[in-house]
């Protein structure tokens, strides 16, 4: 084997583990990018809870100015008076479901997204190995050609 051979051998080998290197590295990233968008999806589930305790901390001071004006115009709390509190209850409700479904929305991004770059990860460990697959029937053709040209 002449240096020449020695020398396209140890290159490859050198690129063969940087490919594997650089897959690894690509892997881990895209990985570590999954649990963040994991993490954002608990952090918005937390924030939908405490935006509901605000919004019900809201609701209820406006619940209770309402019934204090109320009393104070010494109106009795039946009719228009009532309706209004049904009114605002329905208006709660229907407040609080869109509060959870745009959490659950954002959360089921998350989700996708955090699969999104699991898929990534996968495809980058297996673009490398490709890499390194090429890499190597390049350093066999080559080592074939240069012992071939030194038989003949």
């Amino acid at each position: 084997m002449g240096w020449t051979t020695a020398l396209v051998a140890a290159t490859s080998v050198a690129q063969i583990s940087s490919q594997n290197t650089i897959g690894k590295f690509n892997e881990e990233v895209n990985n570590r990018n999954a649990k963040v968008l994991e993490n954002e999806k608990t952090a918005i589930a937390n924030k939908t809870e405490l935006d509901l305790a605000n919004f019900d901390k809201q609701f209820q001071k406006l619940e209770g100015s309402a019934v204090v004006s109320t009393n104070k115009s010494g109106v009795a709390y039946e009719g228009t008076a009532l309706r209004i509190a049904r009114a605002n209850m329905r208006e709660k409700a229907l407040q609080e479901n869109i509060i959870k479904y745009n959490s659950k929305v954002a959360q089921s991004q998350k989700i996708e997204q955090a699969n999104f770059a699991r898929i990534k990860a996968n495809m980058a460990r297996q673009e490398s190995k490709l890499a390194m697959i090429k890499t190597g029937s390049s350093l066999g053709m080559s080592l074939l050609t240069m012992s071939q040209g030194t038989t003949v």
